[in-house]
């Protein structure tokens, strides 16, 4: 008796609380990818194009270039 309790239960419950983890979840990954989920000034269809600039430091003592050649 308590067996088909516990599977009536299971089968509505269950997916209730699935749903629930993966709502949370979901936003918590939004949060840590930056996504807002508040609209923001632009307006729809605009495009907005963030830019970030980096310091390109270039180091020329890399190593010597080593041309391979194949050998049967």
């Amino acid at each position: 008796m308590v067996f088909y309790i516990l599977k009536i239960v299971t089968k509505f419950a269950l997916p209730i609380f699935a749903k629930r983890f993966m709502s949370k979840m979901e936003e918590k990954m939004r949060q840590q990818q930056g996504f807002n989920t508040e609209k923001e000034d632009s307006k729809i269809g605009e495009t907005v194009i963030d830019k970030t600039t980096k310091d390109k430091t270039s180091n020329n003592n890399v190593g010597e270039y080593v041309d391979f050649e194949e050998v049967d």
